[in-house]
């Protein structure tokens, strides 16, 4: 019994675990910044995860997600600081450039594409639109976490899915509530 335990332990390892755990909250979270902080955190733990299993692109694509998700974070309000724009521009070519740079195939085209496509969420002010596009977003690295085997990462897509759309249908249920009656959504 014992060697079939430790067998496994490989398989249990602790931050794509920690990463599910944070990740599984974050299309919850009530409020930007705690989705990106969240995010943030959830992007760290995965790179290590995805180091250790020897995807290069998708630990890539996590330092980039970690570094955007912090600097949008200054985005108040509908505001963004001038020099915003520059670094999301400059962190996007960066993605490009390492995606080509650790190029493997399906799994590289898959995890620039989510991060891509999560750099546009970050950087919308309403966090309804982020949560969409979050969507695209998570369904990109779902192909990347089937073909290098992460269950974590795939068990954390899965997770992340189920949140946005709870928070996307419990959001727009409440402005649907507090729309005057024979309004039409706009």
């Amino acid at each position: 019994m014992l060697p079939a335990i430790l067998d496994l332990l490989p398989a249990l390892e602790p931050f794509g675990a920690l990463a599910v755990l944070v990740g599984s909250c974050v299309g919850l979270m009530p409020r930007r910044n705690l989705l990106l902080a969240a995010s943030a955190l959830c992007s760290g733990l995965f790179c290590i995860h995805f180091l250790r299993l020897g995807s290069s692109t998708g630990a890539a694509m996590c330092v980039i997600s970690l570094l955007q998700s912090l600097a949008a974070t200054r985005i108040e309000g509908g505001g963004r600081p001038a020099w915003l724009g520059g670094f999301f521009a400059l962190t996007c070519a960066a993605a490009a450039a390492l995606t080509v740079a650790t190029w493997t195939g399906w799994p590289s085209a898959l995890a620039g594409t989510g991060a891509l496509l999560a750099a546009a969420a970050r950087l919308q002010p309403d966090i309804q639109r982020m949560r969409l596009l979050l969507l695209a977003c998570s369904g990109a690295w779902i192909g990347h976490n089937i073909v290098v085997g992460s269950v974590f990462g795939l068990t954390c897509d899965v997770l992340s899915v189920s949140s946005v759309l709870l928070a996307l249908w419990t959001t727009a249920r409440e402005e649907a509530q507090r729309a005057p009656a024979g309004s039409v959504p706009a």
